[in-house]
């Protein structure tokens, strides 16, 4: 199980989405990876928190001066270590995984599983594809329309070349967590069993007017968006 430690601030991007660098966690064989965070305050002034990093004083109580969380997304069955903290400070709010979370994490009392469909509260605001038969995860991929920002998980990452050392760093470069660009790592690569299918939702994804590209692991791609999904998914061809 992965540890992590303390954590963040909320940064302003814009047309009302803030992010926030959480903790750097630290995960199986002594990977550790950075962390990140996306709210966005929708039309009735509520906020959408995805994949919400660890939770202290300071990140809840700028949260309560943005607005109220009401939805709280897990967008993978890996990104879930904080979110009994979260549900316990914002009891109102309702939580959204990924298909099958809900019968992973009994623990954790999750109000819809998200599907390719949009939730009534963020509909015309933020679509959605899940992102099926990968044996790692299934990963749910937004796209704010408003920035024009397409949100992945885990399905793309970019660590800095001295990341890691030793024999990680090796592993890291084979495995495409680091390179030239941000890059589907390769045992998501390998995970897949179904490509056809998965080229149908990466097909759905890649037809988003994408300006931005955002990520947990790693800094956003910002320019020439699209061209780099077509470059990110080549592979699936």
């Amino acid at each position: 199980m992965p540890t992590q430690t303390d954590s963040s601030t909320l940064q302003s991007m814009s047309d009302g989405i803030w992010t926030a660098s959480g903790d750097v966690i630290t995960a199986a064989a002594g990977f550790h990876y950075p962390t990140r965070m996306i709210v966005k305050r929708l039309d009735d002034d509520r906020l959408w928190v995805w994949s919400p990093v660890a939770l202290n004083e300071a990140l809840k109580r700028e949260l309560d001066a943005l607005g109220r969380v009401a939805h709280i997304v897990a967008p993978n069955s890996l990104h879930h270590l904080s979110f009994s903290d979260w549900q316990c400070a914002f009891p109102t709010a309702r939580l959204h995984g990924a298909p099958g979370m809900a019968a992973l994490l009994p623990d954790l009392e999750f109000d819809s599983e998200l599907t390719d469909t949009a939730d009534p509260a963020w509909a015309g605001q933020i679509d959605q594809v899940v992102v099926r038969c990968n044996a790692i995860t299934t990963e749910v991929v937004f796209f704010h329309r408003t920035s024009a920002a397409v949100i992945f998980t885990d399905l793309i990452q970019h660590l800095p070349d001295t990341w890691y050392s030793g024999w990680r760093r090796w592993v890291a470069r084979w495995d495409r967590m680091i390179g030239p660009e941000p890059a589907v790592p390769r045992k998501f690569r390998l995970a897949f069993r179904d490509r056809k299918q998965a080229r149908t939702a990466i097909d759905c994804i890649r037809a988003w007017p994408a300006k931005t590209v955002l990520f947990a692991h790693g800094e956003p791609v910002e320019e020439d968006a699209q061209a780099f999904l077509t470059r990110a998914f080549a592979w699936l061809r």
